[in-house]
């Protein structure tokens, strides 16, 4: 009886013993895999926020090389153009103007006259680029619908747009921004879709304004937006970006339901400026 005892007790003690180990065991390996498992988290983490950095870098460069380039286009059309012609009615406003016949003189006047009214027509242009004087005065309902009746009149495509609920207009730069962000993809559309028409609707949904494009060429979905921003090409997409994110905004790529039409969406925050659209 003793020994049976004595051999019980032993593999109690035994299975304890196993079992403390394997608990033991499990424990271990429990905190490994934590610890791994938290290392792997920190690891994505990090290599999370660098992507996100470089995004941002991407972003700020695409931003910059916009602005260099306006800056360029902006300082050659006033050196190509607006000079020569300010150099050629100094040449006839000359100091020896005073020792010419009347005749002459009013004829030396007269061309002056012509070639600086024709810088001021330059020069106002190269505002209105920068400034669209329907953006200006009017608003983006307007300056949208002017610029649809252009590309319509061109025969090129058939342009149509309709705002639906633009009763006040955004921040004046907010608005130049989407209109930049407008004329952007239009030209995408017009360079790279081949497409026979292109819709644009606006309307309001809670504190977001939308702006949807859509058109029958051949287009982008979200995937390749994404894919084309993180590589070196599509710097035009990038400025597109670059522009929306002053405003907080969104840009959405994809084909219809239809597998017929690509659409592009864009969304931002309606932050108005209180000036009642015309």
């Amino acid at each position: 009886m003793y020994f049976l005892q004595t051999g019980t007790t032993s593999s109690t003690s035994l299975v304890l013993l196993f079992g403390t180990v394997g608990m033991l065991v499990l424990t271990i390996g429990l905190i490994v895999f934590i610890i791994f498992h938290q290392r792997k988290v920190i690891r994505y983490q990090l290599q999370l926020q660098k992507m996100e950095q470089d995004q941002q870098k991407m972003f700020l460069n695409a931003s910059i090389r916009l602005q260099e380039e306006e800056r360029q286009r902006l300082a050659a059309d006033l050196h190509d153009d607006a000079g020569p012609l300010l150099a050629t009615a100094r040449l006839y406003l000359n100091e020896n103007l005073v020792n010419l016949d009347k005749t002459t003189q009013l004829q030396n006047i007269y061309n002056a006259k012509q070639i600086i009214d024709d810088t001021i027509q330059l020069i106002r242009n190269i505002s209105h680029s920068l400034m669209p004087p329907t953006l200006k005065n009017f608003g983006l309902e307007s300056a949208v619908n002017d610029l649809f009746q252009k590309i319509s009149a061109s025969g090129s495509m058939n342009a149509s747009c309709r705002f639906h609920d633009y009763r006040t207009r955004m921040d004046p730069e907010d608005e130049l921004i989407v209109f930049r962000v407008i004329q952007e993809l239009i030209n995408n559309i017009l360079k790279h879709s081949n497409s026979s028409f292109i819709h644009l609707t606006q309307n309001i949904s809670g504190d977001k304004l939308y702006v949807r494009m859509h058109h029958d060429g051949k287009g982008l979905t979200q995937e390749d937006f994404d894919r084309l921003n993180k590589s070196a090409n599509g710097l035009g997409l990038k400025n597109i970006q670059s522009r929306l994110k002053l405003l907080h905004g969104k840009i959405f790529f994809e084909k219809d339901a239809s597998q017929t039409y690509y659409k592009v969406t864009i969304e931002v925050p309606r932050i108005e400026d209180g000036i009642p659209a015309k």
